[in-house]
């Protein structure tokens, strides 16, 4: 019988041997530990194999507030079978529930993923777009790179971070935290100005982004409104729109448009300095179109097959220096493990007994607890959602329970997929 995977705390010891999870040794839960930090996890009596090389445990973690009931999957990826991937709705402007999103791409298991513009009451008249705060890969392709620090939702980043941090799987096949950069440009004939984003929900003040068919059919007004230190300011006054396609301008327009993308048709959104630049085209210009994500600080050579965007909480078995160790929440978290070949995915039960759930500094702790060397924090509260088959299904079921009550509607997640 091969170890596949190895997880130890204290009072507690769950081994997942030949791809079944099997726990022992399961303790009464210890005191509180100090503030700020979880105490170990204790196992509740219930875990189980939801496919070869995917295990699913319950965790009980309790703190001075009451008790945190986690739902965990561990994933092997060192099995050549087992692989991790974007779970989205085919556009990155888009929402649907996870267990929809998992079952609709073959995903045997998934949890719920990145923040996202869920509301816009400080834009009166300009429609939410459900698009995710940070960068987004799905199969090797870049779908959309993130927003200004200060239009992001979700807690407060801790310092020396921002919203390029990702989670996701390499060219190699192993899970890693990593941050992706865009990069690209406009090239005219009067001259080429540097892309500012990229299917995304707030563009930089003075900038130009690119919409493709990845966006979807919601209106791109709300890239324009806002600035890169308040999400809440008012939408810009000096807005233009160009539409490129085959190479040359086939339209403009002097405010942000909507409806559905063509393939191989790019649509450039600018804003102030942005629109400026942009109101020197003219249909029939030609104009180049470049853009991608880049790996910042990796190794030469790195790539990313796919990956979600999150808020970072450890980095090389350290909990981030300057998170909130006060206010606790329902949370969803990734984390990675055993050097990448093993993919910790959780979210807390939003049952009435649980709802407590925990601050980021102890979601941290609990990740280091559980092996990981580097983990993020994903959307939480009536977002966090974990998914999972059971007993030989073709479909999913919820193994949370949902502090809404329902799953919510999101715009992406991380599937778990198993190859006959």
């Amino acid at each position: 019988m091969v170890v596949r995977g190895l997880w130890r705390r204290a009072g507690v010891l769950a081994t997942l041997l030949g791809g079944a999870l099997v726990g022992a040794g399961i303790a009464t839960p210890p005191a509180a530990g100090a503030a700020g930090r979880a105490p170990a996890a204790v196992a509740a009596p219930k875990a189980r194999a939801v496919a070869p090389g995917v295990g699913y445990r319950v965790l009980d973690v309790p703190s001075s507030r009451g008790t945190a009931r986690v739902h965990l999957l561990s994933v092997d990826l060192g099995d050549q079978r087992v692989s991790a991937g974007l779970l989205y709705p085919g556009v990155v402007a888009a929402r649907a529930p996870l267990s929809a999103l998992a079952d609709g791409a073959g995903a045997v298991a998934g949890v719920n993923g990145d923040f996202f513009n869920l509301s816009e009451a400080q834009h009166p008249g300009v429609p939410a777009t459900g698009a995710p705060v940070g960068p987004a890969v799905a199969g090797g392709k870049a779908l959309k790179a993130a927003v200004p620090r200060g239009q992001r939702f979700g807690p407060a980043l801790p310092p020396g971070t921002n919203t390029r941090m990702v989670l996701g799987v390499d060219g190699g096949g192993k899970a890693r935290l990593g941050e992706l950069a865009l990069t690209g440009e406009v090239r005219a004939a009067d001259g080429r100005l540097p892309l500012g984003g990229l299917n995304q929900y707030a563009l930089p003040v003075g900038s130009v982004g690119v919409f493709t068919s990845h966006w979807g059919t919601v209106s791109r007004l709300r890239a324009t409104c806002g600035t890169d230190t308040d999400r809440g300011a008012p939408c810009s006054s000096e807005t233009y729109e160009v539409r490129v396609r085959g190479g040359r301008v086939v339209g403009v327009a002097d405010a942000p448009g909507a409806g559905a993308i063509a393939a191989g048709t790019h649509v450039l959104v600018g804003r102030e300095a942005g629109a400026r630049w942009l109101r020197g085209l003219a249909v029939g210009d030609l104009v180049q179109v470049r853009y991608g994500l880049v790996p910042v600080g990796a190794e030469p050579g790195v790539s990313f097959r796919f990956a979600v965007g999150g808020y970072p909480v450890l980095r090389g078995g350290q909990p981030l220096a300057g998170m909130d160790a006060a206010t606790a929440a329902v949370r969803s978290a990734a984390g990675v493990a055993d050097g990448g070949q093993r993919l910790l995915l959780l979210a807390l039960d939003g049952g009435p007994e649980f709802r407590t759930g925990l601050t980021v500094v102890e979601l941290a702790e609990l990740l280091r607890e559980l092996g990981a060397s580097d983990g993020i924090n994903l959307d939480g509260g009536g977002s966090s959602t974990l998914v999972a088959r059971a007993d030989g299904a073709t479909a999913v079921r919820v193994l949370n329970r949902p502090s809404g009550g329902a799953e919510r509607a999101v715009p992406n997640g991380i599937g778990v997929f198993v190859r006959p």
